[in-house]
């Protein structure tokens, strides 16, 4: 048998044999939705939209900013 078939069968019959690990898992993952979701809005504004205006300024900037110099700061 292929080692990945027997790999993925090892994994997939033990997840499906958990009680309490489903439990767990599903805590882990809205945790984990939670947090990005809040970090996403507190921490990674929308920094193109808060300082311009039109869609055209915006791809000035990224052009700008992409084809600049490394040592041009």
């Amino acid at each position: 048998m292929n080692v990945f078939v027997r790999i993925f069968r090892f994994y997939y019959e033990g997840f499906r044999e958990m009680t309490v690990g489903k439990t767990l898992w599903a805590i882990i993952i809205i945790k984990l939705a939670v947090m990005f979701l809040v970090m996403k809005l507190f921490f990674f504004p929308n920094f193109l939209k808060s300082r311009f205006d039109t869609e055209e300024e915006r791809a000035s900037y990224v052009i700008d900013e992409l084809t600049r110099d490394v040592g041009d700061k």
